[in-house]
């Protein structure tokens, strides 16, 4: 099943079949920054969708 995301301004449309959807704050790590998931997760296929605060 498609997963789909929307906003008063956009509107996204995945094609892969949508196992979860998390909402999650970006930290900072060294000269960058990092989101974490739970580990049941690892090695799948991930989207980051960034929106405005």
């Amino acid at each position: 099943m498609p997963g789909e995301i929307t906003s008063k301004k956009i509107r996204v449309l995945i094609s892969e079949d949508v196992e979860e959807v998390l909402k999650k704050e970006i930290v900072p790590i060294g000269n960058g920054a990092h989101v974490i998931c739970p580990k049941e997760h690892i090695g799948k296929l991930a989207y980051l969708v960034i929106v405005k605060k």
